[in-house]
């Protein structure tokens, strides 16, 4: 598939410094911390997203590339997934990971842990040499966070019904000026319709953030 950042079938080792607040620490998953994160996610998502599941089928079918988690003590209170997905840029397929999902538990949340988590997501994905790091959400949160607007800078997002402003990008030094294009989302996302948003939350997200569009019925 040409020159890639990574070999997807490879789960890069990234050294991940551990970071310490007056009441959590972060540091990398492990598998004994699988069934913690599977009810973090799902308790912040509300179970009947299945975004708990979705997550554990990207762990098991390799597409995984970090899993952090913020512990409290023995307990795990905040979880941020990156995976791997494809810029499909002119000139090849370009390989990139996707922030998905960010978790903190319900009541720990309002106490920084998802930003940082997000800031170690971050360094992770700096550390491995990916060109580009992608995630789809609230512009507000991940703006201040070192994101910025994917359309501005030549990235198509991987769905029609992705609002433009929650397309957002932090890219790195891989990056080149010629790596612009679709991002391509991995099957398993598509398969658990995980990708944009469907009315009527879509058009529900897209007034709070001043796209207001007439539903097609």
């Amino acid at each position: 598939m040409g020159d890639r950042a990574n070999d997807p079938k490879v789960q890069p080792q990234v050294n991940v410094k551990s970071s310490a607040t007056p009441s959590f620490v972060l540091r990398a998953a492990t598998d004994r911390d699988d069934r913690a994160v599977h009810e973090v996610v799902s308790t912040a998502f509300g179970r009947h997203e299945g975004v708990g599941d979705l997550w554990a089928e990207v762990v098991s079918r390799g597409h995984a590339r970090e899993s952090l988690v913020a512990v409290e003590g023995d307990e795990v209170v905040g979880h941020v997934g990156l995976s791997h997905g494809w810029l499909d840029a002119r000139r090849r397929l370009v390989d990139v990971w996707v922030l998905s999902p960010l978790s903190t538990r319900p009541d720990r949340q309002r106490r920084g842990i998802g930003g940082a988590l997000v800031a170690a997501a971050i360094e992770a994905t700096r550390e491995a040499g990916v060109p580009a790091l992608f995630l789809e959400g609230d512009p507000v949160f991940y703006g201040p966070r070192g994101f910025e607007s994917a359309s501005a800078r030549g990235f198509v997002p991987p769905s029609v019904r992705t609002p433009d402003p929650a397309f957002q990008v932090v890219t790195f030094a891989a990056h080149e000026e010629w790596m612009t294009g679709a991002l391509v989302y991995r099957d398993v996302w598509w398969e658990h319709d995980a990708a944009g948003l469907r009315d009527p939350r879509l058009a529900e997200v897209e007034k709070v953030l001043g796209l207001d569009r007439t539903p097609v019925r």
